[in-house]
C-alpha cells in the first residue's frame, strides 16, 4: 500500500546546528517564524521569554547570524567606471602562485545574456575563496567584465561562474583575458566601490591572476527555429526543435556536454532553488511575484519557483503581491491590478504587462540555454479560446511573430503525438478513418474534444487530414481540485491530532461508502452527497486549523497572517503529496520530517520540511504548533478521496456519447494533462469503454521530475512545425464550431423567460433575439449551464444617440444569417431587436440591436460577451475556501 507520513522520531536527529541566517533573511520572517528558529536551534531565550520581533533577530543573529554575501549583480549607472578607476589605483599585490584555483580555460560569453550554473564554467579552489566577486581583465588591467564567484553544491571548495543579465561586458583590442580573484574583504571592496559613490580610502587589492586561454564575446544570432509555450494555468513548459543549422555559430561545448542536442526537441529548463541543491526541471509554475515595485516604471518581478521559494520564505506573510492562474485572465486581460512589494511600496499595472513579463522570462531562459534569439513563437492554447489567445499575445508581444497557420490548440498538439508515432512505426492504414476524443485535464480546468483523421502516404509527403471540434469542458475542475481534496483530508486529520484524537479522521468514516459503489453512488445521488459528511468534517477543522483568510481580513494583520500561512502551508504540502502519490512510481510510502531528522525504511520516500508554520485555535487563541503530527495518509485514503470528483467529470464528457451510442465509433481515447496520471481516471473511463483504445502513458521508465502527460502537447506542436517545416507532411485541419455547454436567456416585458442561445448546440448555429422599446437603456442577459443554473448575469447598455441609419445590405454584409431580413422587416416602429448569436472564433455571442424609426432601419453598438470572464472561474487563492 502506498502511504505518506509526517514522522516525528527522534532517532537518527544530527546533533550539530549548523544552519546560519542573514540579517536580510530574517527581515522578511514572521515573529512566529522567528520564533520557530529559536526552538529548532534550542535559543532557549527566544521562546521562553516574550521577545519582540526585533529582539528576536538580534538572538538569532548574535548565535546564528551569518555575513551576507556583497556580489555585484544588479546594475547601477557608474558602477562599472568606479572598479576600473579602483583598479588603476590599488591593483598592485598579485598573490604567488595560482592559489591552486582551476578555472575554465575556454569561455564564450554574449552581452545582455546571465551566465549561471548551466553554463558549466566551474571553478576549484580548495579553501582559500568564498563566494565573492571576479573581475575579467586584459594583459593591461582593463576591466572587461564584473563577474560573481558562486557555491555549486555542498562540497568544498567547489564553484561556478555567474553574472545578472545587465552585467556589463566590454571587448578591448588586447584580447589576452584573465580572470582576477580576491580575499573576500577585497571583494567586498570591490563592492562599494561599484554601488557606493563617495570616495573610499585608500587600499590594497590582493588577487590571484588565471589567464583564461580562450575567451569569445559574440552578439546573439536570431534562429528561424520556433519557440514553442505551452502556457499553463498551473505550470508552463517550452522547447525548441533545433536542426544542425539553426545558428551560424553555435556553442560546441553545449553540443559535447549534451545541453544541447542537434536536430531533436530541447526542453527548456528553469531553475528550482527551493531546496538546498539547485534543481533543473522542464517546466516552470505559472506564478508571478513582485519584488520591487519602488519604480512604477522599472518593477522587478520574481517567476515561478523563485516567487514561490520568496513566499514561503516569508511564511506567506509578506505584503508581495503574488498572482496565480495568469492564465485565466485571456478574457480581461487589459484590467489593471494595484500591487505591492515586500516593502509596502505600490503601483498599478495591467495584467498583460504582467503575463508579458512572465513569458519574456521564458523566452529569455530559452534563449539563454540555446544561445540565440527567438522572433517566432508558438503558444498554445485551448481550442474554444484560440482566438482569443492568439489576440492576446500578439497585442502584448508586438515585436514577436506568433505562429497562426501553423498553430495547433492544446487538444489537437496532443493529438498529433499520436499521428506521429503511427507514422514513425508505421503503424495506420493508408486512407482509414481514425475518431479520437481527447481529455486534456490541466491545472485549471478540464476540456474534451473530439477529433476525424486519415493518414495518406502520397507521393511526396504524407498526406494528413483533420477535423476536431470542441465537444465539452469544465471551467470548475482541474489539478488544483484534487490539491485542494488533499489539503481538505490533511485539514482533517491534522484537527483531530491537535485535539488530541477526538473527532473522525478516518475516510472511510468521512466518505462512508465502499469503493466500489462510489461509481454506482454517484449516478444515483450526485456527487455531492458524496462529499457531505466529508464538508461537514472540513467545516469543523476550520475551527481548530483556520485556513479561510478571507474572513480575517478585518482582524488584526497577526491573525491574518497566520490563517494566510495555514491555508499556503498546507496547500503546498498538500501539492507536494499529490506529487509523490501520482507523478512518480514505485513510492511504496511517504512522510513529512525536519531536515534535521535523519531516518531510512526500505518502503518510504521521505519528504524534507525546513520549518513546520501551522497556527492552531485553542481557548479562542492562536498557538503556535512545532511539533510534527505522527500521522500517516497512504494511497488508497487518496484514491477513495478522489474517486467521486474524477467520476464525475468522466461522466459529464462521456455520459451523452454512451447512451445516444457514438462512443463506440471512437476508436482513441487520449487522456492529457499530468492529473491524467492518476489510475482513477483510467478505471472512470472502463465504465463507458471497456476495451477502447485508451491511450495513457505512465511508463515505469517515466521517472523524471516532468509527467510525459505534461509534454505532451509542447512535443505535439513541436513535432508538426517540424514536420510541415521539412516536408515530410501536407495537413488540412479543419476546426468545425465548438459545442456551447451554456444557455443564453433573457425575459420579455410579461416576465415570460425567452432562450435565446440553445444549450449543446454548435457555436455557428446559435442565434436568438429579444425586443424592446426603442429607448430602452439597459438589457439583461442570464448565462446559465446545462443544468438550468445561473452562472452570470450580463448587462447590455443601449445609448439611442449611437444609433446610425443603416440598409438591411449594410447588415447582411457584417453578420450574414445571424441577423435574417425577415426579422429586420417584422420590426415595427419604436422597437429595437437585440439579436444574440455566436460566431465560429470566438468563445461568447454577440448582441446587436437593430431598431426601426419612421419605416428606417438602424444599428446600435454591437458588443461582446465572453461565456467564462476567466478562463476558470474557481479561484483557490481568494482565502474563501
Amino acid at each position: 500500500m502506498y502511504s505518506y507520513k509526517l514522522y516525528t522520531g527522534k532517532e537518527g536527529r544530527r546533533t550539530d546546528y549548523d544552519a546560519k541566517y542573514t540579517a536580510s533573511e530574517l527581515a522578511e520572517m514572521t515573529t512566529f517564524q522567528l520564533r520557530d528558529i529559536c526552538f529548532r536551534e534550542k535559543l532557549v531565550e527566544g521562546f521562553v521569554n516574550t521577545l519582540d520581533r526585533d529582539q528576536l533577530i538580534s538572538l538569532i543573529l548574535k548565535f546564528r547570524g551569518a555575513e551576507g554575501r556583497r556580489l555585484i549583480r544588479n546594475y547601477k549607472n557608474g558602477g562599472f567606471e568606479r572598479v576600473e578607476r579602483t583598479l588603476r589605483k590599488y591593483l598592485n599585490q598579485p598573490l604567488s602562485g595560482e592559489g591552486g584555483i582551476q578555472a575554465p580555460a575556454r569561455m564564450v560569453l554574449y552581452p545582455g545574456m546571465r551566465v549561471d550554473r548551466k553554463d558549466g564554467y566551474r571553478v576549484t579552489a580548495g579553501g582559500i575563496l568564498s563566494e565573492s566577486n571576479v573581475l575579467l581583465v586584459n594583459d593591461q588591467n582593463e576591466l572587461c567584465g564584473i563577474l560573481n564567484l558562486i557555491k555549486d553544491g555542498d562540497e568544498p571548495g567547489s564553484f561556478c561562474l555567474a553574472a545578472d543579465q545587465e552585467a556589463e561586458i566590454k571587448r578591448t583590442l588586447n584580447r589576452n583575458y584573465s580572470l582576477l580573484f580576491f580575499r573576500e574583504q577585497d571583494s567586498d571592496y570591490l563592492y562599494k566601490s561599484y554601488y557606493e559613490e563617495e570616495q573610499l580610502p585608500p587600499t590594497q587589492l590582493y588577487y590571484y591572476r588565471i589567464p583564461v586561454s580562450e575567451l569569445e564575446i559574440r552578439e546573439l544570432e536570431t534562429t528561424s527555429a520556433v519557440l514553442a509555450i505551452d502556457f499553463g494555468t498551473t505550470n508552463t513548459t517550452a522547447g525548441a526543435y533545433l536542426d544542425s543549422n539553426y545558428i551560424g555559430n553555435r556553442s560546441e561545448a553545449d553540443v559535447l556536454q549534451e545541453r544541447i542536442s542537434l536536430d531533436a526537441i530541447n526542453y527548456v529548463s528553469f531553475a528550482d532553488r527551493s531546496k538546498k541543491t539547485e534543481e533543473w526541471i522542464e517546466l516552470l509554475p505559472t506564478v508571478i511575484a513582485v519584488k520591487d515595485c519602488s519604480d512604477p516604471e522599472g518593477i522587478v518581478y520574481e517567476y515561478g519557483f523563485d516567487a514561490l521559494k520568496t513566499m514561503r520564505n516569508s511564511g506567506y506573510s509578506s505584503h508581495a503581491t503574488v498572482m496565480h492562474g495568469l492564465k485565466r485572465w485571456v478574457n480581461d486581460y487589459a484590467r489593471k491590478e494595484e500591487v505591492t512589494d515586500a516593502s509596502g511600496n505600490a503601483a498599478v499595472v495591467p495584467r498583460s504587462e504582467l503575463i508579458r513579463a512572465y513569458l519574456l522570462h521564458v523566452i529569455a531562459t530559452a534563449e539563454h540555454q540555446f544561445k540565440c534569439r527567438f522572433k517566432q513563437l508558438h503558444i498554445s492554447s485551448p481550442v474554444k479560446l484560440k482566438a482569443q489567445f492568439l489576440l492576446m499575445f500578439r497585442d502584448i508581444l508586438p515585436e514577436y511573430i506568433i505562429e497562426n497557420d501553423r498553430q495547433l490548440d492544446e487538444g489537437m498538439a496532443v493529438l498529433f503525438n499520436t499521428i506521429a508515432d503511427q507514422i514513425e512505426k508505421n503503424s495506420f492504414l493508408d486512407g482509414e478513418a481514425y475518431k479520437a476524443l481527447v481529455i486534456d485535464c490541466g491545472g485549471g480546468t478540464t476540456d474534451l474534444s473530439s477529433c476525424e483523421f486519415r493518414i495518406e502516404d502520397g507521393h511526396i509527403s504524407y498526406q494528413i487530414d483533420i477535423h476536431t471540434a470542441y465537444e465539452n469542458g469544465d471551467t470548475n475542475f482541474g489539478g488544483n481540485n484534487i490539491t485542494f481534496r488533499i489539503l481538505q483530508f490533511m485539514k482533517i486529520v491534522f484537527a483531530s491530532y491537535y485535539r488530541g484524537g477526538k473527532g473522525s479522521a478516518d475516510i472511510d468514516r468521512l466518505i462512508d461508502i465502499p469503493g466500489n459503489d462510489i461509481f454506482r453512488y454517484v449516478d444515483e445521488y450526485g456527487v455531492k452527497s458524496v462529499y457531505s459528511s466529508f464538508e461537514a468534517a472540513y467545516r469543523e477543522a476550520e475551527e481548530i486549523i483556520p485556513t479561510r483568510f478571507k474572513l480575517y481580513e478585518n482582524r488584526t494583520r497577526e491573525e491574518y497572517m497566520r490563517v494566510r500561512n495555514n491555508f499556503y502551508f498546507l496547500w503546498e504540502m498538500a501539492e507536494g503529496m499529490k506529487k509523490e502519490f501520482f507523478h512518480k512510481t514505485g513510492v511504496l510510502r511517504n512522510r513529512f520530517q525536519s531536515e534535521e531528522e535523519i531516518g531510512h525504511e526500505s518502503d518510504l520516500n521521505i519528504t524534507a520540511i525546513d520549518r513546520w508554520y501551522l497556527s492552531v485555535m485553542e481557548d479562542g487563541q492562536f498557538k503556535e504548533v512545532y511539533q510534527y503530527p505522527d500521522v500517516v495518509f497512504n494511497i488508497k485514503e487518496i484514491n477513495h478521496l478522489i474517486k467521486a470528483d474524477i467520476y464525475e467529470i468522466v461522466r459529464k464528457f462521456l455520459d451523452e456519447f454512451y447512451r445516444n451510442g457514438t462512443l463506440q465509433d471512437y476508436s482513441i481515447i487520449k487522456l492529457t494533462g499530468q492529473s491524467c496520471r492518476i489510475d482513477v481516471f483510467r478505471e472512470a473511463l472502463k465504465e463507458f469503454v471497456p476495451g477502447r483504445s485508451i491511450e495513457f502513458k505512465q511508463k515505469a521508465a517515466d521517472t523524471g521530475q516532468v509527467p510525459e502527460l505534461k509534454l505532451a502537447c509542447l512535443r505535439g506542436a513541436l513535432r508538426y512545425i517540424s514536420a510541415h517545416k521539412a516536408g515530410s507532411i501536407e495537413a488540412n485541419i479543419v476546426h468545425h464550431a465548438p459545442v456551447v455547454p451554456y444557455s443564453v436567456t433573457a425575459f420579455t416585458h410579461n416576465r415570460q423567460e425567452r432562450e435565446l442561445i440553445v444549450c449543446h448546440q454548435r457555436l455557428d448555429r446559435v442565434h436568438g433575439h429579444i425586443s424592446r422599446p426603442a429607448d430602452v437603456g439597459e438589457v439583461e442577459l442570464f448565462l446559465k449551464d446545462s443544468a438550468g443554473g445561473l452562472r452570470h448575469k450580463y448587462v447590455y447598455t443601449s445609448d439611442a444617440a449611437s444609433y446610425r441609419a443603416v440598409l438591411y445590405e449594410e447588415i447582411e454584409n457584417e453578420y450574414g444569417s445571424h441577423i435574417p431580413q425577415e426579422e429586420t422587416d417584422s420590426i415595427v416602429n419604436g422597437e429595437v431587436k437585440f439579436f444574440v448569436f455566436a460566431r465560429n472564433q470566438h468563445w461568447g455571442f454577440h448582441i446587436v440591436p437593430v431598431a426601426r424609426r419612421k419605416e428606417q432601419l438602424y444599428i446600435g453598438q454591437a458588443a461582446f460577451f465572453a461565456f467564462e470572464n476567466d478562463l476558470s472561474e474557481l479561484d483557490f487563492f481568494d482565502g474563501s475556501k
